[in-house]
């Protein structure tokens, strides 16, 4: 291609032409002149080749920037002050059908191989499938700790997909050769299944860790004790320390996500919480108690204000 020349006329639009009149201008003229439905024709040869590259520049809107500011000419190489010297890369015919905006842009483009393969067969061109993708909703308890779950795909045909232990809410499995056919005996696409996890309403992940809020009796918190804490594989006993306050929070080791690699924790927050109605006995105890054991527990708070 001459250095010089204008890649909008090339296209036939004009510069502000947007990027979606950009591609259908080159579907179109690519369709005409290429080489496989012109077979021997210089002339077609020649075009296509022009055509490419004049949409290897303008389909590119880095490239197509560059061009309007005139950094960059129609081969898109670089345009150096004037005097100095720039040897430039060839831009023949191997050049043009390498790039991505040879072949790799007929990748929508099913009426240009319609007439390609009609004409000289589908062994001249083959390209994988399209991979297609889908998002299936998990129950968080089955994202941690994995499950079978069914998908329906749109041609009717239902897939069973194995969901691993500790997958995490916007995860994509691949399933090999799930998606589109492929083109001239191409490869089929896969088919990506992005896992949405649902909240759950007692627990949270952080990392591979599982958080959960526990709620304590006065009495447990003042005396200790022992109680049942349910985890995400099932319920375990837990000591709470004599003198624990609200916020406290317990690590339950190994208690948490279980990945191929590695193993979280649970981290248990207890909550102290009072009796629905504080009856005339508790009322009189902390009372009489406090007048010889008053305490501030926002002193610190205090001190730092």
């Amino acid at each position: 291609m001459d250095n010089k020349q204008d890649l909008y006329a090339v296209l036939g639009v004009t510069q502000s032409a947007s990027q979606d009149e950009i591609r259908a201008a080159y579907r179109r003229l690519a369709k005409q002149s290429h080489p496989d439905l012109h077979p021997g024709d210089k002339t077609a040869e020649e075009k296509f080749k022009t055509v490419s590259a004049a949409n290897d520049v303008l389909s590119d809107e880095e490239k197509r920037g560059r061009y309007d500011r005139g950094e960059i000419d129609s081969s898109g190489a670089e345009v150096h002050p004037q005097g100095s010297y720039k040897t430039h890369a060839d831009t023949g015919a191997a050049h043009h059908y390498q790039s991505k905006s040879g072949y790799g842009d007929f990748a929508d483009m099913g009426d240009v191989f319609a007439d390609i393969f009609s004409q000289q067969g589908e062994q001249n061109f083959s390209a994988k499938g399209r991979d297609t993708q889908y998002t299936l909703g998990v129950d968080f308890l089955d994202a941690v700790t994995g499950t079978k779950a069914r998908v329906t795909m749109p041609d009717g045909q239902s897939l069973d997909v194995s969901i691993p232990p500790g997958t995490k809410d916007g995860q994509a499995l691949r399933l090999k050769g799930k998606g589109q056919p492929g083109l001239g005996g191409g490869d089929s696409g896969d088919a990506l299944v992005v896992i949405s996890v649902r909240p759950d309403a007692k627990f949270k992940r952080q990392k591979n860790d599982i958080l959960i809020d526990v709620p304590i009796s006065l009495p447990e918190a003042v005396l200790g004790g022992r109680i049942q804490v349910p985890t995400v594989s099932g319920l375990v006993t837990m000591s709470v320390p004599q003198g624990t306050s609200t916020d406290t929070t317990l690590r339950l080791k190994g208690k948490g996500v279980q990945t191929k690699v590695s193993t979280g924790d649970q981290l248990v927050t207890l909550k102290i919480v009072l009796p629905d109605t504080i009856d005339p006995e508790l009322e009189a105890f902390m009372a009489t108690w406090q007048e010889t054991h008053a305490y501030d527990p926002r002193k610190t708070e205090k001190e730092a204000a």
